[in-house]
């Protein structure tokens, strides 16, 4: 399944090992991991590709069916279940419309709300899937559309999101140090001294670091479009550690990791970093901002990012509201915050409808967006005998 801009492998929970060693020796050999081309399987060697969904039966009132997400190393042979997919989390929807895994939806009705239970984080997500015919005859989640979305050719029918319930989605709190911006204080590469930096640390979706482009780039980078921005991370070996030197430290005020050292090995996947700024000139949006994930900077910007990042767009006193503040309309009643926050990536714009609660104990209240959807294959994988102990 394709889902929003990621691609991944879906699977029946009822076809797979229990959740342990076994089951993660059997997504590997599907995936062809660890292998950085992924080339005796069917992983698409890049973190953007190298996705999976196992669906099951609901284990929670309230839900349609269990998601569990699992980012797939091509590096090392680990899967990582530490946090959601956004993206991969719009094709849950139509998978199960597609798979009859869900009551098919009342005669004449246009669209069907699948309530998910995304077991790596114990959020319940909504999607909101349109209906139309498949080539059997029967209900299927519909294709066509003229919905497009930055970093996927073409338009394809909706999907719409809510992550409205996921604050607090790995640490428990929104803000999981308490604080809406504070100093951390990062080892330098000898290890012998070290640096300060502005971040805001923020749970919602998934936990994410946010940091000021001024404090990692040139003054000519930092106000450079994000496409530029990714070029020079890319290029740019001793940036990439030093950012993820900066996350083990957020990790550890996040109670993920207890040493920052750690960080890459046991929580490879949580946090993400946003790096942010104004937008480019010309542009629509209200701010601009650039992924770090596993390691690798992201090609467009994750969805469950997406809410993060909203919420700390509206909440005064984050290192996101400071650079959107010039630009963001905010419909602001006593207590709240709503807008319609517009965040530039490196493929384009995305749009995401967000709410908060300010004061001395800030909440979110609404994360909403549209993706698009739509199953590239349908069949089987093989995994060779050896994989499986002797009886």
């Amino acid at each position: 399944m394709r889902g929003g801009t990621s691609k991944g492998v879906f699977l029946r929970a009822s076809d797979l090992p229990p959740p342990g060693p076994l089951r993660d020796a059997v997504v590997l050999r599907i995936f062809g991991s660890p292998d950085p081309r992924q080339i005796d399987g069917l992983g698409g060697a890049d973190t953007l590709t190298s996705k999976m969904a196992i669906i099951g039966p609901p284990s929670i009132s309230g839900a349609d069916l269990d998601y569990t997400f699992g980012q797939v190393s091509f590096v090392e042979a680990k899967v990582d279940y530490g946090g959601n997919c956004g993206n991969i989390s719009a094709a849950v929807g139509p998978f199960a419309v597609n798979q009859g895994l869900i009551p098919a939806a009342q005669t004449g009705e246009s669209s069907r709300v699948v309530c998910i239970h995304n077991t790596n984080t114990g959020a319940l997500l909504k999607a909101t899937v349109r209906l139309g015919e498949g080539q059997d005859g029967m209900q299927a989640a519909l294709v066509d559309g003229d919905v497009s979305i930055a970093g996927v050719p073409g338009a394809c029918a909706p999907v719409d999101l809510d992550f409205s319930a996921t604050q607090g989605s790995v640490t428990g709190k929104l803000l999981p140090s308490g604080q809406l911006c504070e100093r951390l204080r990062v080892p330098l590469e000898d290890g012998d001294k070290e640096e300060e930096l502005d971040a805001t640390l923020l749970d919602a979706g998934q936990p994410m670091v946010f940091l000021r482009a001024s404090q990692l780039f040139e003054p000519h980078l930092a106000a450079a479009p994000p496409s530029e921005q990714v070029q020079a991370l890319e290029k740019d070996v001793q940036l990439l550690r030093r950012v993820e030197r900066i996350r083990g430290v957020a990790a550890v005020k996040m109670g993920i990791v207890n040493c920052w050292q750690d960080a890459e090995r046991v929580s490879s996947y949580t946090p993400f970093v946003a790096v942010v700024s104004s937008p480019p000139a010309g542009s629509n949006a209200h701010f601009s901002a650039v992924c770090v994930f596993m390691q690798k900077v992201h090609k467009a910007y994750p969805v469950t990012g997406s809410v993060a990042t909203t919420a700390a767009a509206l909440l005064q006193g984050t290192v996101v509201h400071a650079a959107a503040a010039r630009h963001l309309e905010v419909e602001a009643s006593p207590g709240t915050c709503e807008a319609n926050v517009r965040i530039c990536h490196p493929s384009g714009v995305m749009e995401v409808q967000g709410a908060v609660q300010s004061g001395s104990e800030p909440s979110l209240l609404k994360a909403a967006m549209q993706r698009t959807a739509r199953c590239l294959m349908d069949g089987q994988a093989y995994v060779p005998w050896s994989v499986w102990p002797a009886e």
